[in-house]
């Protein structure tokens, strides 16, 4: 999609820091982070929700959480821990239409679900 700005990372036409990138999947920093390591990993493709994933997309979705191992493993975040999250839809907080996972780790969350 030209107007998403992930669609817009994925094809590096924005000047974002690219952490991760392959055939399936792309990881940057969020421009708006929580926590001192707060990423995006995001299906190469657009979808614009979970509600939008068919089987055809399993293999970059599970490749989101390989990525996220890699990213703990960078950061040294392995023992420590780190939050992964997916917002699906407006009441769940998502504010982009391109299905994204955040990677939060750097700092003790209490919140527990």
């Amino acid at each position: 999609m030209e107007a998403c700005p992930f669609c817009r990372i994925v094809r590096g036409q924005t000047d974002t820091r690219i952490l991760y990138q392959d055939d399936l999947v792309t990881a940057f920093p969020d421009i708006r982070p929580i926590a001192p390591l707060h990423f995006l990993i995001v299906p190469n493709v657009h979808l614009e929700s979970v509600n939008a994933v068919e089987a055809g997309h399993e293999a970059a979705l599970g490749r989101m959480f390989t990525v996220a191992r890699r990213l703990a493993e960078t950061y040294h975040v392995t023992q420590s821990g780190y939050r992964l999250i997916v917002n699906t839809g407006p009441h769940a907080g998502q504010s982009v239409f391109h299905l994204h996972m955040h990677f939060i780790a750097g700092r003790h969350m209490p919140f527990r679900a």
